[in-house]
Parts: C-alpha cells; sequence; structure tokens
C-alpha cells in the first residue's frame, strides 16, 4: 500500500492540454474517485499515474518513490479496464494468475492466491471456464481478482462499471465498495457516473477541461459546491441554476421577485442591477398549489425563508420513490426541476406557487461560475 502525490502535473498532446496543473496527495489506503463529463482528464491523470503516459510536467510519486522516469511494469500498481480486457484463451484461473506467472511466482503459491482470490470475489466455481462462458458482471469480478492476486501497492480502475447493466452495476459497486474495505490498498477510480462517485469515494476529484474544480468527502461537496459545473454535475436531479438580477431587496427572475434574506443580503458584495446566477436544489422547493396548503410540506420555516415563485407544470417523471416535476416560470425558456412524494398528483398546464427553501439558497457569478454565496 502507499500514498499518491501529484505535483502540478501537466500533460499535452501536441498543442492540446489534457490535463493542467494537476496536484493533489491521497492518503495510503483511501479510495478516491477521479469524475467529471467526457473529455475532463480523468483517463489521462489515471494512465499518467499508471505509466501508460508520460507527464509534459511536474512530479508524480507513488509511496516516497518519484516515478515520473520508472516504466508501469516497475510501478507496483494493478489497472483494471473499462472493457476487462481478459485473455479469452486463457481460463478464468489462468487469467487471474497471468500476472505472477509473468514475474515468476511458483506454481504453487500461484495456485494458492488464485484460490483465495477467487474465492473473496465468489468465482471459485468458474475457475475452469473462459471468458466466453462468463456473464459481463463474472468477466469483471475475473479482471478484479487478477489485479488483487498481484497484491500491489496501487489499484487504478477506469470506468469498470460503465458495461454492466444498471442492477449488476449497483450490485457490484456495493461489493468494490466492501472488498476496499477488506483490503484497504490505495484505490483510484475514474468514472463519469456521479452516483458510482457519491457512493464509493472517501473523497472525490470533480474535474472539468483537464483542471480540478473541488476535492472533498462527498458530502461537503454536495453541501457546498465550489462552482456552477460541481453544483450541477453531482446531484440527481442536478441543482436548478436561475439567472436573476440582483436589486437590492430583491432577486429579479425572470420578471418575478424573490426576496434576498437578510443574512444573504449582509454578505452579498453585488451591486444593484448586477446579474447573478441563484442556485437551488430540486429538495429544497415546495408546493404551495393553493395558499398556505402545501402538497409537500415544509417543516419547521419562518416565513422569511421562503420565498415564492409561480411556474407552470411542463412534465410529470415518475421516478419510483418519489417524482420529479419540470416546471417552467413565466417568461423563461429553461426548467425549474421540483422534487415530490410519489404519491403527489400532478398535470401537465396546472400553475404552481413554488417556495424555495432560501436557507439552501446558492448564489454564483456568471462570468466564472464561482460560488459567491454561501461564504465558506
Amino acid at each position: 500500500m502507499a500514498k499518491v502525490l501529484l505535483e502540478k502535473v501537466k500533460r499535452r498532446f501536441n498543442n492540446v492540454t489534457a490535463i493542467e496543473d494537476i496536484s493533489f496527495e491521497i492518503p495510503d489506503g483511501e479510495f478516491w474517485v477521479l469524475v467529471g463529463p467526457s473529455g475532463c482528464g480523468k483517463s489521462t491523470i489515471l494512465r499518467t499515474i499508471a505509466g501508460l503516459e508520460t507527464a509534459t510536467s511536474g512530479n508524480l510519486y507513488i509511496g516516497d518513490r518519484l516515478v515520473n522516469d520508472i516504466p508501469a511494469r516497475a510501478r507496483d500498481v494493478a489497472m483494471v479496464f473499462q472493457n476487462y480486457a481478459l485473455y479469452p484463451h486463457m481460463t478464468v484461473a489462468q487469467n487471474i494468475g497471468f500476472g505472477l506467472e509473468m514475474r515468476k511466482i511458483d506454481p504453487k503459491t500461484i495456485q494458492e492466491r488464485v484460490l483465495k482470490v477467487a474465492r473473496s470475489l465468489s468465482l471459485e466455481y468458474l475457475l475452469d471456464r473462459k471468458p466466453k462462458q462468463l456473464s459481463g458482471g463474472q468477466q469483471q469480478r475475473v479482471a478484479l481478482g487478477r489485479a488483487i492476486a498481484r497484491q500491489p501497492q496501487l489499484f487504478l480502475l477506469d470506468e469498470p462499471l460503465s458495461n454492466l447493466d444498471a442492477q449488476l452495476r449497483d450490485d457490484t459497486r456495493a461489493e468494490l465498495k466492501q472488498l476496499h474495505q477488506q483490503l484497504g490498498i490505495t484505490t483510484i477510480y475514474v468514472t463519469h457516473d456521479q452516483v458510482e462517485a457519491m457512493t464509493l469515494a472517501d473523497k472525490i476529484v470533480v474535474l472539468n477541461r483537464g483542471r480540478i474544480q473541488q476535492i472533498g468527502d462527498p458530502q461537503s461537496i454536495y453541501a457546498l459546491p465550489a462552482n456552477e459545473m460541481v453544483a450541477t454535475f453531482l446531484g440527481n436531479p442536478p441543482m436548478n441554476i436561475l439567472p436573476a438580477i440582483y436589486k437590492g431587496d430583491n432577486f429579479d427572475v425572470s420578471g418575478q421577485l424573490l426576496a434576498v434574506p437578510k443574512n444573504i443580503k449582509a454578505a452579498l458584495s453585488l451591486q444593484p442591477e448586477q446579474i447573478c446566477n441563484l442556485g437551488i436544489r430540486p429538495e429544497h422547493i415546495y408546493i404551495n398549489k393553493y395558499i398556505n396548503e402545501y402538497i409537500n410540506e415544509p417543516q419547521n420555516h419562518r416565513e422569511e425563508e421562503l420565498g415564492g415563485l409561480l411556474a407552470e407544470v411542463k412534465v410529470v417523471e415518475p421516478l419510483g420513490r418519489e417524482i420529479l416535476i419540470r416546471t417552467s416560470l413565466s417568461g423563461s425558456s429553461g426548467w425549474l426541476n421540483v422534487q415530490v412524494a410519489r404519491d403527489v398528483r400532478l398535470h401537465p398546464g396546472e400553475r404552481l406557487n413554488l417556495q424555495l427553501d432560501l436557507s439552501h439558497l446558492f448564489v454564483f457569478n456568471p462570468s466564472n461560475g464561482n460560488r459567491i454565496f454561501p461564504i465558506a
């Protein structure tokens, strides 16, 4: 096991910068997830750590060893790829033990270690089968088993669940978390799936356009995103972003006035008529269909903590345990999403009075996306 340290790592491909000044330190034994949209640089970071890409500049340490010029085979890391990369002519046992054979481990030790790994992954009854005889989930576990058998000091996983169906992905995600708890090996996991990031990570690194946007534990990032990109990327459904004009005592939102709470007004450095973006999560909006008759009752809120906007129901999306109501404000072309209980009955065309919980309101700078309020 080992810590991982990146210091101002950059990777360029001809005139394109894939990652820029990437710096972070992963303590020994932690599970970190690199998350972001396609093309954000997360897989490039992983491949650079593995030694499959060479950093254009900066330093990379695994443990206390500077590995910039050390080839991939000598870095003592194990990588699991999206396509599993199993050898089709080999059995499960041979695939799991292949890395050990390459390291000239004696056959008896290989056999013992393969059996131990297979049991931990519930693969012992499949050891004589070949990859084409396995399901996608079983192939994924074989790929993990091959990495575990090597007993590396670092695991690198590049979107290993993306080829699985939804139910199997959920089950395998739980198995991965349990496996890490058992092994305690430093793990770096790449995904574009924010649910995987939130559920697996000790710490999340949010990336966009080759740069780090925020690093933190899942709950902290969800509760206090650094900018609009993080706010809208983490959370399902994502945070609502409402263009507004600051009027001093009110925000003008598509021609409707939303009172500015005293605590926000005191903390803002905005000038009157300044443009800003307001952020509010769907679970922090209450529907007041009739005056003081809430469909989803706000609990223990003072009147000054709620701000009302008129909206029209456009789309109703049942999601099982809750319903997502997509509404639009008059004069606005964008969605304002509201999350309600599954027994709520609303229909397209209905007019609603939406009450925003202003104690959970965010204010962002539209020019750079950075959070203005709350102030950390």
